[in-house]
């Protein structure tokens, strides 16, 4: 879990992840908390401890390196 929280900070340093594209993992991991529900029910607070650290992850990026959001249309 290390690893892959570095690895998306350094792709944010480097300007190849932005931060609305951080926004979007999220979403897509808080999306699967309902599938983790519905098709691997043990695996429901493996997923809701996923979106929380998820979470975490894109306010640091956020407060850190700063960047627009995505537009909701």
């Amino acid at each position: 879990m290390i690893i892959l929280q570095s690895l998306i900070c350094y792709l944010r340093e480097k300007n190849i992840l932005t931060r609305a594209d951080i926004e979007e993992l999220r979403d897509k991991v808080e999306e699967r908390i309902t599938d983790a529900g519905r098709v691997i029910p043990c695996a429901v607070s493996a997923a809701q401890a996923a979106a929380h650290e998820m979470s975490q992850l894109e306010e640091f990026c956020g407060k850190r390196y700063g960047g627009k959001h995505r537009r909701v249309n």
